[in-house]
Order: C-alpha cells, then sequence, then structure tokens
C-alpha cells in the first residue's frame, strides 16, 4: 500500500485537523497517512497543550497509521528548518506526496514562488532583510522582496518552505495543498473550525472550547502557556552569564533581556519588553524556549538527523514498516549519545515540571504505541 504524509503540531488536535485528515483520505483512499509530529515544544515558540504521547494516542484513534516524532531541535527552530526535516522524513519513509493546510489553495502559486527564492537565494535574502530592518512586518516584506500582490498567511509559508525542500533535496514526494478554512491570527471567531491559537486564547480566558475540539481531544487539553515557566526562564536569564551562547540570541538581545528581566512578571510582559521591529514574536518566543532548554548555537551547528523516532503505529501502519524497513537508510529507535536525543530528554523534563506528568517513561521506551 503507498503513503502519503501530513506534518502538524496537534495544539490542541482540532475539529480543523479533523477536516484535514477527512480530506487526505478522500484525496487517496487507497493510502495510509504517515504523521510527522511535534512534540513539547513547538515551532511558533508555543508549549503544547497536549503531551506528546496524548497527541500521538489520538492521532492513532482519529486515523493515522504512522505517527513519527519530530525532535525538539528542529521543531522549535525556523520554518524553513522545521520543515525541511519533517519533509526529509516523509521522504525516508516512502510517501508519495505531502498534503497541506494552505490559505491561497494554489499550489502552482506556492511553487513559482520557492522555485524563485531558491534561484535568486542571496539577492532576494538580502533585500528582506533590509525591508525587515526598515521595520516592514515579515509577509509584507517577503511580497516586496518578490514585487507581487501575494498574502503571504502562516500555512502558505510554511507550504513555501516544504515546497522548497523538496526541490533543493531533489525529493520524488509530491506537495498537495488543502484549503484551510481559518486564520490562524483570528481570536475572535466561534464557528466550528476555528484555529489553534483561537482555540489556545479562548483557553487562557477561560471560555468553554467543547465546541471546537473532538470529544476525545478534551480530555487530553491543559490550560498551560509560556508564561507557567517565567520564574524558571527568569532565574536563567539572571544566572547565565554569557546569554549569546544561545540558539536565536542575536544581536544585543542578551543585553536587553538582562536589562528588563526584573521589571516584568510573566513571559507576556518579556516579549513586549524585548519586541524591536527586527524580531517576529514567533522568533522571540522560540529564543525564550531555547533559554530555558539550554540549546546552543554551537550544538546545532552541524546537527543531522541521526535517527527516526517512530510513536505509535496501528496494525496497517506495522505491516507497511515491516515492508519498507530495510530500505530506510537510518535507526527507527534513539540514539541514546545521540545530541538530539539529549535535548529530547531536556525538554520532557522542563515540560513536566510545570504539567506533573511523566513523559519521560515516554522519551525512554523505544517501543511504539500500538493500537489495532
Amino acid at each position: 500500500m503507498p503513503a502519503v504524509g501530513i506534518i502538524c503540531e496537534y495544539n490542541p488536535f482540532h475539529n480543523g485537523h479533523l477536516y484535514h485528515l477527512k480530506k487526505a483520505k478522500e484525496l487517496f483512499p487507497n493510502h495510509l497517512i504517515v504523521l510527522v509530529l511535534n512534540g513539547y515544544f513547538l515551532e511558533r515558540g508555543d508549549i503544547s497543550v497536549i503531551s506528546k504521547k496524548d497527541k500521538t494516542l489520538l492521532a492513532l484513534n482519529y486515523g493515522i497509521d504512522i505517527v513519527l516524532e519530530l525532535p525538539f531541535v528542529f521543531g522549535t527552530q525556523s520554518a524553513d528548518v522545521f520543515a525541511s526535516t519533517a519533509i526529509t522524513m516523509l521522504e525516508k519513509f516512502k510517501c508519495e506526496y505531502v498534503i497541506f493546510g494552505s490559505e491561497s489553495n494554489n499550489i502552482e502559486k506556492l511553487t513559482t514562488i520557492s522555485e524563485y527564492t531558491i534561484k535568486n537565494a542571496s539577492e532576494y535574502n538580502k533585500e528582506v532583510k533590509e525591508l525587515l530592518d526598515q521595520g516592514v512586518n515579515y509577509p509584507t516584506a517577503l511580497a516586496k522582496a518578490l514585487n507581487i500582490d501575494f498574502k503571504f498567511n502562516s500555512n502558505d509559508l510554511l507550504g513555501i518552505s516544504y515546497i522548497k525542500s523538496i526541490i533543493l533535496n531533489n525529493y520524488q514526494i509530491k506537495p498537495i495543498c488543502i484549503k484551510r478554512t481559518n486564520n490562524y491570527l483570528d481570536t475572535l471567531s466561534n464557528a466550528k473550525v476555528i484555529s489553534a491559537t483561537n482555540i489556545r486564547e479562548k483557553l487562557a480566558n477561560n471560555i468553554d472550547i467543547n465546541k471546537y475540539v473532538p470529544d476525545n481531544s478534551l480530555q487530553y487539553i491543559k490550560n498551560i502557556s509560556l508564561n507557567n515557566y517565567f520564574t524558571i526562564l527568569k532565574y536563567k536569564i539572571i544566572t547565565e552569564h554569557d546569554l549569546s551562547i544561545y540558539l536565536d540570541v542575536d544581536e544585543g538581545i542578551d543585553n536587553r533581556l538582562k536589562k528588563v528581566i526584573n521589571k516584568v512578571n510573566n513571559t507576556d510582559e518579556l516579549l513586549d519588553k524585548i519586541k524591536t521591529k527586527r524580531y517576529t514574536y514567533n522568533r522571540l518566543r522560540r529564543m525564550m524556549i531555547h533559554i530555558l532548554i539550554g540549546i546552543t548555537k554551537e550544538d546545532v551547528k552541524n546537527l543531522k538527523l541521526d535517527y527516526i523516532k517512530v510513536l505509535g503505529f496501528n496494525t496497517l501502519g506495522q505491516k507497511y514498516l515491516n515492508k519498507i524497513k530495510k530500505e530506510i537508510n537510518i535507526p527507527l529507535v534513539p540514539i541514546k549519545n545521540s545530541l538530539i536525543y539529549t535535548y529530547e530528554l531536556k525538554s520532557a523534563y522542563v515540560y513536566d515540571l510545570i504539567t506533573n506528568e511523566n513523559n519521560m517513561e515516554m522519551e525512554y521506551n523505544t517501543k511504539p504505541i500500538k493500537i489495532k
């Protein structure tokens, strides 16, 4: 049986994800689905309101056949790093297609943009940087640098990163998009399908979210955010002699952090104090996570994917794994002395500090979750 791939964070698993799965199955009824799943801390610098184990269980129970772990060290970096790693994993698992949500739902346009940014990378990146330094926001800077009338929304930006990875690596996997039905920045909608951002905002404000998530998902959702880590983050910022060693701490922002840390009461206030036109909120949140976990620039400099952890599968997924595992030229269990595994353990430890869960059990257990 052939396979298709999807890449998700499930923060939380909601009705829109069910729609995504339904559409994927409609497009490819004879394919199994391989999911690359981000874990405890996420690409936009958020903490997951559902643990990795519970997200894996939900994915399997709602129709995913195989769940693969996107390691922390790649899953909390920029869109290009996040996307390149995830696409590589799907390629290694012989997926014929990757299916992602898209605001524009225009795969031809996204491909054209991807090809242009690769062909003109030096000039394009220089112009984007200049525009950002002038205070232009990131999506507008991209459109201006390309000289096109195109609105760069979050899923389209990720889609471009997926396509760029496919082109740059000459992969065989083909990109397909599904029309996204909501805007991730919209925190006011009360439709049945709303964004994960909207759901988390409602959760933080103690608004009932039952309408927006499947019944099985609700029991796993925790009302947590980076604010829960503020005391630990504050301690690290105050006591660390050189913050610039950490990933994404660049160009003097380490001094700004130390200057304002005693003047704020939570991470939201800290973000507002250190925000400048040069940095997006997503990048600053990722920076905070990297300080929190202790991931350094030196450690990620030459980091490569050296194993893929299979988090779970159903009976069909197990049959597929048994069929292709000899063709996969990478270990399918964690390498104990790998930096990737070291940071995965650290991220689980820190996640457990505020959730009072025992996610370390899953990290030490190399056996995937199996359902019938």
